[in-house]
């Protein structure tokens, strides 16, 4: 293995652990899980400083085996009531990872909190939690995925190249890509891939949702030294990433001033309240693609201003739009080829 701190290799090794009542031999474990001994040496070195209870025996013919005392050593994990309130209350936000080994993992703490609770506690447990909702329009479920985000996480940990099977939303057939996972990103609602793509030659983004294979192979890739999850984003308005640098200047009206003063757009925003009442947000990106879709649904109160580029594109997308509500006809559900606005001169990526 290439990578020190398998997460989901080590916690497959601790279930293995405390279900083999009799203990399991390194060799044993390194079969099972389909690793070399010496990684599962070091995974139980990991363990032991952790403060994990673990126990050698000797069986017979003098192998050594190794087994997780569930019942006794172990340090009991307690929380204050309100750490416990805020992690149950809190379960919702894993629904898009419903299905994998994190999500239902996750169940099962939520389970031992609610046992450990007493009645008056947990209910008004049930009545706070009736108080929240968390929306979840347009959101993805990966009940169906569960297993293609589990092997994702596995080739991550374990630095794999991998085969994906992968339908773009142009595509009308799938086709596969060997590539080298190097993360994941959860973005409104939806979960992408971000990976070096061996066809390409690039880094690509990947929506999840869209894979329908997956085979995690046997050759390690070397993890590039430089690369930095959040610093690939950081141009990114969300999950699109382009080359270019662009500075973007936006005028909001004052309907929406109070609104976009109260978020955190993005990690370069720098907003102004103007003296009648605008703001005036400008931001540093890669790409001008996800802003111009925030841009439209804000309607007549916002107005692009540099650069040049956007302010023609977003003439072509009002222009088709008014095309649509054209009041001298009458509606109807087809319009023939849409009109396509101008291309940015800006080169971007799209997330396949």
């Amino acid at each position: 293995m290439v990578a020190e701190n398998a997460l989901v290799r080590q916690w497959t090794v601790l279930r293995t652990l405390s279900t083999h009542g009799e203990g399991a031999t390194v060799k044993e474990i390194a079969a099972e899980m389909g690793v070399c001994e010496k990684t599962v040496r070091r995974d139980l070195a990991t363990f032991a400083t952790a403060g994990f209870p673990l126990q050698e025996s000797i069986q017979a013919h003098g192998r050594k085996a190794w087994r997780l005392d569930v019942a006794n050593g172990r340090p009991e994990l307690t929380f204050a009531f309100d750490e416990a309130l805020a992690l149950f209350l809190g379960r919702r936000f894993l629904d898009p990872l419903a299905g994998t080994f994190l999500w239902q993992a996750a169940q099962q703490a939520f389970k031992k909190i609610r046992a450990c609770l007493g009645r008056s506690a947990l209910a008004y447990l049930e009545k706070m939690a009736a108080n929240l909702h968390h929306t979840a329009v347009g959101a993805s479920d990966y009940k169906s995925k569960a297993e293609v985000v589990d092997e994702l996480m596995r080739a991550m940990e374990d630095h794999r190249q991998t085969i994906i099977t992968y339908q773009s939303q142009r595509a009308t057939e799938p086709v596969e890509y060997a590539i080298d996972p190097l993360g994941i990103v959860f973005h409104r609602g939806s979960l992408y891939l971000v990976a070096f793509s061996h066809d390409h030659g690039e880094v690509r983004h990947f929506k999840i949702d869209r894979i329908d294979e997956i085979e995690v192979g046997k050759l390690p890739f070397q993890m590039p030294g430089d690369f930095n999850l959040e610093e690939h984003l950081r141009g990114s308005f969300g999950i699109f990433h382009g080359t270019g640098d662009v500075a973007v200047k936006i005028r909001f009206l004052p309907p929406v001033a109070r609104y976009v003063l109260e978020g955190r757009w993005h990690a370069s925003q720098k907003l102004t309240r103007q003296r009648d009442g605008s703001v005036l947000a400008e931001f540093q990106l890669s790409s001008t693609e996800e802003i111009k879709r925030w841009l439209l649904s804000f309607g007549r109160h916002a107005e692009a201003l540099a650069p040049e580029e956007l302010r023609r594109e977003m003439a072509g997308e009002i222009g088709c739009l008014a095309s649509y509500y054209d009041m001298t006809r009458p509606a109807n559900e087809s319009h023939g080829a849409p009109l396509e606005a101008k291309p940015a001169a800006i080169t971007h990526q799209r997330a396949k």
